[in-house]
C-alpha cells in the first residue's frame, strides 16, 4: 500500500466493487480533477499568455499559422498546417492518410529550419518522423457543415443558426492526439521535470485547447476574407458553447487495460476527493449552487443529441430521476447530515444519474477537490516481492478477484472475442473467435480469464510451497502474478471486467477515459467508437480567469444575439 494511502481512505473509500464495475466506469462524468479542468485553472493561476505569432494563411483559408505560448516556466509554441483536402479522403479512421488540419505542440521557438522540418513531417501523421522538441502530435478534420454554415452567416454579418451548432459542438475534431515518444517526439519521461506539463495528458490537452482558439480564429478569417466590411464575430456567447469533437474507437480500449496502475491511481484520487466531499456535514448555503448544478446538467442532457438509442434512452431517464431529486432536494437535505446521506438517498437512480450527482456535489466543494488533481501520476512497475507462498496470492485473488474466479470461462460466451491489431495500421479491433481471422495474434488484454487460469492452476499446488518455485515450472504466470499482487495490494485495483464476454460494451472503457480526460456530449456512433467534445464551454483565452465550467449549455435565445 503506497505510504500516503491513510487509514481514513481505507475506511471511507466506496468498494472497488463499485467503482471499477464496467457499468458504473461508463456513466462517468467530467469533474473538477478532469484534465481539461485542472489545464485551465492551472493556466488561469498563473497566467499563461498565448498570442498568435504568425498567420500565413491564403485567402481560402490553407497555409500554417504558429500561436505562442508563454508560462512564467518556458515558452512552447502551436504549429498548425491547414491543408485542401476532398470530401472523399476526410476520415475519422486511423486509416486516413490527409487531414484538413495536422497540428504540433513545440517546446522553445520554432525558426525557419525547424518550420520546414515540420511542414515536411507533421501533415503526414504517423509516416513522418519529428524532433524530441516536438511535444505532441495530432490532426484534426472539419464537421464541413458547422464550418460552412459559421463562414456563410458571419461573412453576411449574420449569427448562425444555434440549432445547427448544438447538433455538432465544434468546429474541428481530433482523430489522433499523439504524446509520449511515438514518431520520434518527446517522450514522457522528458516531461516528468517540466513543471507545466508534467501532470498525465496535460500537454495534449494544451494543444487541443489551442485548437480551439485556432479554429474559432479560422472561420472569423474565412469570413473576413468572403464578406469583407460586412463581416462579424461570432458572439462570444457561441464561441464558448463551441468546444473541439473527437472521435474515438477501440484503440482508447487497450490503454486501460495495458495501465492498470494509471487508471488505479486516477479512479483513487478521484474517490478520496469524493470521500472528502461525501464525509463532509450538508451545509445549507451549497444548497442553491446544488440545485443550480442539477438543474443545469438536466438542460445539458436534453440539449445532448445521440444516435445511438441506448444513450438517449439512458439520458432520458437520468432526465427524469435528476428533476425529480432536484424538486425534492429540501426534503433531502433535511433529511441528511451528510453528504454521504444525500447520495445514499439517490441510490435507486440510474448509474448516469448518480455520477451527475457525485460530479456536482465535487464541483460546489472546489475547497475539499482542487488539491487531488496533483495526485494522478504513479509508478507503473509491476512487483512481486521474494519469499511469499503460494497460498499468499490465492488469499489476494480470492479477495480482489472474485469477478474474475467466479467467471467460468470453460463457456463459449466468456470467450466470444479476441483482440488483435490490424496489420496494415496497427489498429485495435475485435474478432469473433473461431469464425473470424487473426486469433493466433491475439493481445494479452484478457486479464479475467488470466486470473482465472492462475488460480486453478494455484489450486492444485500445495498452498506452502514456495511462490518463485511454482513460478519457475509456470513461467507464463509471472507477467500476470506479478499484476495480481500488486494491484491487489491497490485501493481500486483492476477494472472488473471480461473484456471476452459476448456482451462486452468497450464503450465502457472509452466513457471512463474520455471523463477522466474531462470530455463532455457523449455520442456513442456504435458499440465501438464514439463522439465527444472537450473544452464546450470552457472559457475563451481572453476570459481564462473566470475559470469553472460544467455541464456546457446553448446560450439562451436572446443572449447570443
Amino acid at each position: 500500500m503506497d505510504a500516503h494511502r491513510s487509514t481514513y481512505a481505507e475506511t471511507h473509500l466506496r468498494k472497488p466493487d463499485i467503482v471499477m464495475a464496467p457499468e458504473r466506469l461508463g456513466a462517468m462524468h467530467q469533474n473538477r480533477i478532469s484534465f481539461v479542468r485542472s489545464l485551465i485553472r492551472k493556466m488561469a493561476q498563473q497566467h499563461w499568455q498565448v498570442t498568435k505569432h504568425e498567420w500565413l494563411l491564403s485567402p481560402q483559408g490553407f497555409g500554417h499559422v504558429i500561436y505562442k505560448l508563454v508560462t512564467p516556466h518556458d515558452v512552447y509554441h502551436l504549429v498548425v498546417f491547414c491543408d485542401e483536402i476532398a470530401d472523399e479522403e476526410r476520415n475519422d479512421r486511423v486509416i486516413a492518410e490527409k487531414w484538413d488540419v495536422t497540428f504540433a505542440l513545440v517546446l522553445g521557438d520554432v525558426d525557419v529550419d525547424l518550420l520546414t522540418r515540420l511542414k515536411a513531417n507533421v501533415p503526414l501523421q504517423e509516416a513522418g518522423r519529428n524532433p524530441n522538441n516536438v511535444l505532441v502530435l495530432a490532426r484534426a478534420n472539419k464537421s464541413v457543415r458547422v464550418f460552412e454554415h459559421l463562414v456563410s452567416h458571419l461573412s453576411r454579418g449574420e449569427q448562425p443558426n444555434q440549432k445547427e451548432l448544438a447538433e455538432v459542438g465544434y468546429i474541428l475534431r481530433t482523430t489522433a492526439v499523439y504524446g509520449n515518444g511515438k514518431f520520434g517526439i518527446a517522450d514522457f519521461k522528458l516531461l516528468e521535470n517540466n513543471v507545466d506539463f508534467n501532470q498525465s495528458f496535460s500537454a495534449q490537452m494544451c494543444a487541443v485547447y489551442l485548437l480551439r482558439q485556432f479554429s474559432l480564429d479560422w472561420v472569423h478569417y474565412l469570413a473576413t476574407e468572403t464578406g469583407g466590411e460586412k463581416a462579424i464575430s461570432l458572439h462570444p456567447e457561441l464561441q464558448r458553447y463551441l468546444g473541439v469533437g473527437n472521435a474515438t474507437g477501440l484503440g482508447m480500449a487497450p490503454y486501460l487495460i495495458n495501465h492498470p496502475c494509471i487508471v488505479d491511481q486516477w479512479m483513487f484520487a478521484r474517490e478520496m476527493a469524493l470521500a472528502e466531499v461525501l464525509h463532509h456535514r450538508v451545509s445549507l448555503n451549497k444548497k442553491l449552487p446544488l440545485d443550480y448544478l442539477l438543474k443545469k446538467a438536466v438542460l445539458h442532457l436534453e440539449q445532448v443529441i445521440t444516435i445511438n438509442e441506448v444513450q438517449d434512452n439512458l439520458n432520458h431517464i437520468a432526465v427524469s430521476e435528476l428533476k425529480g431529486f432536484a424538486n425534492n432536494l429540501d426534503n433531502v437535505l433535511a433529511l441528511s447530515s451528510t453528504w454521504e446521506d444525500v447520495v445514499t438517498q439517490a441510490h435507486n437512480m440510474s448509474l448516469e444519474a448518480q455520477e451527475i450527482l457525485l460530479s456536482c456535489l465535487m464541483e460546489i466543494h472546489p475547497e475539499l477537490v482542487d488539491r487531488f488533481e496533483e495526485q494522478m501520476n504513479c509508478s507503473e512497475t509491476l512487483s512481486l516481492p521474494s519469499g511469499k507462498k503460494v497460498q499468499d496470492l490465492r488469499i489476494i485473488i480470492e479477495g480482489c478477484y472474485q469477478w474474475a474466479i467466479g467467471t467460468d470461462f470453460t463457456k463459449p460466451e466468456n470467450n466470444y472475442w479476441f483482440w488483435y491489431r490490424s496489420q496494415d495500421k496497427e489498429e485495435p479491433r475485435l474478432g469473433i473467435r473461431g469464425e473470424e481471422k487473426g486469433e493466433e495474434r491475439e493481445l494479452p488484454l484478457d486479464i479475467g480469464r488470466q486470473v482465472y487460469r492462475l488460480y486453478h492452476s494455484l489450486l492444485k499446488c500445495d498452498k506452502t510451497r514456495s511462490l518463485a518455485e511454482f513460478l519457475v515450472e509456470h513461467p507464463k504466470y509471472r507477467a500476470i502474478a506479478r499484476r495480481v499482487w500488486t494491484l491487489g495490494h491497490k485501493a481500486m485495483g483492476d477494472i472488473q471486467m471480461n473484456v471476452l464476454h459476448k456482451s462486452s460494451l468497450p464503450m465502457h472503457l472509452l466513457r471512463c477515459k474520455l471523463a477522466v480526460f474531462g470530455a463532455t456530449k457523449f455520442d456513442p456512433r456504435s458499440d465501438r467508437w464514439v463522439r465527444v467534445t472537450f473544452f464546450q464551454g470552457a472559457p475563451l483565452l481572453d476570459e481564462i480567469n473566470d475559470g469553472e465550467w460544467l455541464f456546457p449549455l446553448l446560450p439562451a435565445e436572446g443572449e447570443s444575439e
